[in-house]
């Protein structure tokens, strides 16, 4: 399980708290759970983890608290806090703690698992790379780094590792990587030559093919 999966769940509801750990889980997170805010302060100072999810009416420590204090000490997670409190002012107060988004009780579960995700691609919008088979992928250099050598990629293989790696448990069909990768071309082959080529370069197994569905990234 690569590090930028991994998941911090602070809630003192102990069924609220296993539903989560359970939907997030099966999302691909790998989750970690803590029951106060105590125990969550601890396990985010001694971890790291590019995500959590925090209830705001903690036992000990109470969730806005929690966040001034990793904010504090510079801890830079995204993080949804969530809140049975209906007055706007708490969640303004929450944002203005640090708070990345805000989610009020009870919650669709769709739309819980759909911000979790938009917070997970603004992390890795900010990572300065991404984990890959045998090695890296530098989204400031553009090239893949392993420890015996860099390789170099065009502008285009560049795009489609990068939209891969950033997603290592999606499948994205080839429709989709063509429209957004290679929107500004009709050649209906265009993924699977760039896929050919990245292959070529980083070997066959960096990405995987999931017959009658697309490609996605392949494991270490």
């Amino acid at each position: 399980m690569t590090e930028d999966l991994r998941l911090l769940v602070v809630e003192d509801d102990r069924e609220m708290a296993q539903m989560l750990a359970e939907l997030l889980g099966d999302e691909g997170y790998a989750v970690e759970v803590a029951h106060d805010g105590q125990r969550g302060l601890h396990l985010a100072l001694s971890r790291r983890y590019p995500l959590m999810v925090i209830d705001r009416g903690l036992p000990g420590i109470d969730g806005l608290d929690l966040l001034t204090r990793l904010r504090r000490v510079g801890v830079t997670a995204r993080v949804l806090m969530l809140t049975a409190l209906s007055d706007p002012e708490q969640r303004v107060r929450g944002l203005d703690a640090g708070a990345d988004d805000y989610l009020g009780k009870p919650f669709d579960i769709g739309e819980l698992l759909a911000r979790v995700r938009a917070l997970h691609r603004r992390h890795l919008d900010r990572a300065e790379a991404l984990p890959l088979p045998h090695g890296e992928l530098d989204l400031a250099r553009r090239e893949v780094r392993r420890p015996d050598t860099v390789i170099a990629l065009s502008g285009r293989e560049f795009e489609l590792l990068r939209l891969l790696a950033g997603a290592p448990r999606t499948v994205f069909p080839r429709a989709e990587l063509r429209a957004r990768v290679f929107a500004d071309t009709s050649a209906e082959s265009i993924v699977d030559t760039y896929v050919y080529y990245l292959r070529r370069k980083l070997g066959r197994a960096t990405i995987r093919t999931v017959h009658g569905v697309g490609y996605r990234i392949g494991s270490a």
